[in-house]
């Protein structure tokens, strides 16, 4: 893509798709974001068709069938090897549940994962597998440390594609090709970087996604995705089985539990289809725009924040490198409690950031405005 494409785009046009605008200046997209209009319009369709014509739904499981193929191209999959989780962790659960493991292998984490990639893995001690963990260095990641911190026990590499605290961008693709070359399984969360910045499992490698759907898509909470690469599939057991889960799943009295010969096997019933229509609709909406565009734009707004916060005086623990960059801005002062800080932005200026590991975060979208960035900095207290 070139500036001028980017320069170009009708980055004010699309505010029109969120009308939080219109009273907050929110820049907390790495831990809920608002919902999308697309998303609303696509969880209205399924709830206004439901009220219609209750029970009289085959057009639903097929619109999920499109829904599975739109997630499937924003990773680079194939659409069996897609299925709906309610959340990230359900399916990183699915991926530390699965496996079969031996006492004395090992998984290597970083240290500074968010929860919801840090206990699946913690629950597998009392089968003697041991969680290793890479410590965060002045809020990056070494590859160098996962890669020394990799032995011949060790199982699974799990990581954020991008940590929730720092904004650090992991390189995926160096990792997963080392990961390859020692037969160790590579395991992505993903809900940091899905519909903000490219990803590609198979030019990656990355042997398991999860990514629920809440964050910059801007979709609804309660679904997800995982991916499952083809290939494992047969060696990823799944830990539930219900009806969804069958080869033949509308085949009500045959009771033939042979399982789909898809990542369908890790589903069991019931789809929320209310979040799945919606999911679509935003995943549709970022692919409108661009994936590599929404990840200039949003590269561009934050070194804009950084530059601003570094003049007047905070320190900025993110890392700004155009390799590991991302959506999110960690920062602080040492003369403010940074708890106080947040709450008087929103309070007194409705501008909505986080604070997390101690540190002021923020983290707009492509629809933030310059002035926006503008206005959290000058409404921060002096250093």
């Amino acid at each position: 893509m070139n500036d001028q494409t980017f320069d170009t785009y009708d980055w004010a046009g699309l505010r029109a798709h969120f009308p939080i605008t219109q009273n907050y200046n929110f820049m907390n997209h790495a831990a809920a974001a608002p919902l999308s209009a697309p998303a609303v319009r696509g969880a209205q369709e399924y709830l206004d068709h439901a009220h219609a014509s209750s029970y009289l739904r085959g057009g639903f499981f097929k619109h999920i069938d499109r829904v599975r193929k739109t997630a499937a191209s924003l990773i680079g999959a194939n659409a069996d090897e897609i299925a709906f989780v309610k959340c990230t962790g359900e399916g990183l659960c699915l991926v530390a549940n699965g496996l079969s493991w031996q006492s004395g292998d090992n998984v290597v984490i970083p240290n500074c994962e968010f929860p919801a990639n840090v206990y699946p893995w913690m629950a597998l001690r009392p089968m003697g597998v041991q969680v290793r963990t890479v410590m965060e260095q002045q809020g990056k990641i070494s590859l160098d440390a996962i890669i020394d911190a990799i032995d011949s026990r060790t199982r699974l590499v799990s990581i954020s594609s991008i940590q929730y605290a720092s904004g650090f961008r992991a390189d995926l693709a160096s990792l997963g090709e080392y990961c390859q070359s020692k037969g160790v399984f590579l395991c992505v969360d993903g809900i940091q970087s899905l519909g903000a910045f490219p990803i590609n499992v198979n030019a990656m490698n990355i042997d398991f996604f999860s990514s629920g759907s809440h964050k910059w898509l801007c979709a609804p909470e309660g679904c997800g995705i995982l991916y499952v690469r083809k290939e494992l599939q047969g060696y990823l057991r799944p830990t539930e089985v219900g009806w969804l889960s069958t080869k033949e799943p509308f085949h009500f009295n045959k009771h033939n539990m042979e399982l789909a010969d898809t990542a369908r096997r890790y589903e069991t019933g019931s789809y929320n289809f209310a979040g799945l229509f919606g999911l679509g609709a935003a995943m549709e909406l970022a692919q409108q725009i661009g994936i590599e565009r929404i990840s200039k734009r949003l590269l561009h707004l934050t070194n804009r924040l950084v530059d601003k916060l570094k003049d007047k005086g905070y320190r900025i623990a993110s890392s700004r490198e155009p390799a590991t960059s991302s959506g999110i801005v960690s920062f602080s002062t040492e003369q403010h409690d940074q708890e106080s800080i947040q709450l008087h932005l929103e309070r007194e200026h409705r501008i909505v950031i986080a604070v997390r590991g101690g540190r002021l975060r923020a983290s707009p979208h492509v629809y933030t405005s310059e002035e926006e960035i503008d206005q959290l900095v000058e409404c921060l207290p002096p250093h």
